[in-house]
């Protein structure tokens, strides 16, 4: 499979939805509006076999804006080819379309995505914490998010620290 055609050929059926096209070490990925990432991947699965959404994760460039990149990778398995699709996600609304019913392991993905970044996902069937407790505050892989902090237990100061840990009691 040829990966140029494949993007000149979704750039021609997107038009400016389609951003640009980044080529890095033998890889493509295609900037995606968010707004028609389930267009993208439904055209690429049916036009060319991307029928695997290998991975979906998401990137956190805070202060920046668009503060989110949501980065997908899908896989061919006729074909045995990888693209990848990047999407801009703007910090103060924070949600795509959910790709779930395209591809149903995107389910876990997203949920991931919303528990660690705060990323939504409209449309899905069940969008909840499925990493951090359910009553956590915040989002862990947030840039902003501050950092827990436990000091280290060495011989030096095994006492002191061992004072201040909450063992339980009877």
């Amino acid at each position: 499979m040829d990966i140029e055609s494949v993007v000149t050929q979704l750039q021609a059926e997107l038009g400016q939805a389609v951003q640009g096209v980044e080529r890095f070490r033998g890889e493509t990925s295609i900037l995606v509006s968010p707004a028609k990432v389930l267009t993208a991947c439904q055209w690429l699965r049916e036009q060319h076999g991307f029928d695997l959404l290998i991975a979906l994760t998401a990137v956190d460039y805070w202060p920046s804006e668009p503060r989110f990149a949501l980065i997908y990778k899908l896989y061919s398995t006729a074909s045995n080819a990888f693209i990848g699709l990047r999407l801009p996600v703007p910090g103060n609304a924070a949600e795509v379309p959910t790709l779930e019913n395209l591809f149903p392991n995107a389910n876990w993905h997203e949920r991931e995505i919303y528990d660690m970044f705060g990323v939504g996902f409209a449309g899905h069937s069940d969008l909840r914490r499925i990493l951090m407790p359910h009553d956590w505050e915040g989002h862990p892989l947030r840039k902003d998010h501050p950092l827990g902090y436990e000091e280290v237990q060495y011989t030096f100061n095994f006492d002191e620290i061992d004072r201040r840990k909450p063992y339980a009691t009877r």
